[in-house]
């Protein structure tokens, strides 16, 4: 956190969700290492590539890259969700390029350009034989039957989304503290356990509206079998920084930056203390007039009149 903490720029950040397709994502059960790996890779060079054509966002940005494999059910659900800074240094380094209001990169275009990287360098592990087949899936041992099994996934959409922008540094902060270090699921989520069933609270996300809140019970085997799906290999980094933020460049880009901005490292966000109790982000931006946190106060479709409110005692005086 202190270090994340001293990187911060006093811009808008962006968080961008890079998921797989289901049945690549099985591959990846014998072979975590060497995809979740591709997955980094893919992810953090598409960003990077968009952002520098001269159409887009014509600058170099940097990204922190963090790896979940489940879903709130702990199936297995390979993802990246990557935090960018709204913005990036012009190719000379002589200035900040901001992005547009409210909006970074175009994900149909991240989407079609991440697939593409994906698929072909996933061809490349296969020809070097760094994966692994069993089960069903041991014929696409042979490099024509697994060529033509990938084929159908080029024409695909490849789910690639962003969500606005963080309210400011200090979100950022909070939502990499609850992410970064969390597993693939946490003691307030478990209901009950013993020898034979264990229940825990998961989010049914085909719910459109209403609670999507519900208790699942397993049995004690199959609860530990999809526990141990996340466990990930020895010595594998599931945070990591690319372009700016890429450690080996990091501090001299930050102070570069920061230059360019006008803005001293007093001026940004202090580490919170880990003992205080963080508000969960709700991803909306400040009220405009007073600064304070927006709260929705009606939802109407669109066409239809709000019902008509009462003015406050603040309003009325």
């Amino acid at each position: 956190m202190a270090a994340r903490a001293e990187d911060l720029l006093p811009v808008e950040y962006f968080l961008i969700v890079f998921t797989l397709p289901a049945e690549i994502a099985q591959i990846a059960y014998w072979n975590k290492k060497a995809v979740y790996g591709l997955l980094f890779r893919a992810s953090a060079k598409t960003v990077m590539t968009i952002a520098a054509d001269p159409r887009r966002l014509g600058a170099r940005v940097g990204m922190t890259s963090v790896l979940h494999t489940w879903g709130s059910a702990l199936t297995h659900h390979p993802h990246i969700h990557m935090i960018a800074p709204g913005g990036g240094l012009s190719p000379d380094g002589t200035r900040w390029v901001s992005h547009r209001p409210g909006f970074f990169l175009h994900v149909r275009v991240l989407s079609r350009l991440f697939r593409r990287l994906f698929i072909e360098d996933l061809l490349d592990l296969h020809r070097t034989g760094a994966l692994n087949f069993f089960g069903d899936l041991a014929g696409l041992a042979d490099a024509g039957a697994f060529a033509a099994w990938l084929a159908p996934f080029r024409k695909n959409e490849w789910v690639v989304y962003s969500k606005p922008p963080f309210g400011g540094p200090e979100a950022v902060l909070a939502y990499l503290s609850r992410y970064t270090h969390r597993v693939a699921i946490s003691n307030n989520r478990l209901v009950s356990a013993d020898a034979d069933t264990v229940a825990f609270r998961w989010k049914d996300y085909r719910i459109k509206s209403g609670d999507r809140q519900k208790v699942m019970r397993l049995a004690t085997p199959e609860f530990i079998r999809r526990f141990l799906i996340h466990v990930l290999p020895d010595g594998f980094h599931r945070i990591r920084h690319y372009g700016l933020l890429s450690s080996s460049a990091r501090k001299a880009n930050i102070t570069r930056i920061r230059a360019l901005l006008c803005v001293q490292r007093s001026q940004q966000v202090a580490v919170p203390d880990p003992q205080t109790k963080i508000t969960p982000l709700t991803l909306r931006e400040p009220c405009p007039c007073c600064g304070g946190p927006m709260r929705i106060v009606e939802i109407f479709r669109r066409g239809q009149k709000p019902m008509a409110r009462a003015p406050s005692k603040e309003q009325a005086a």
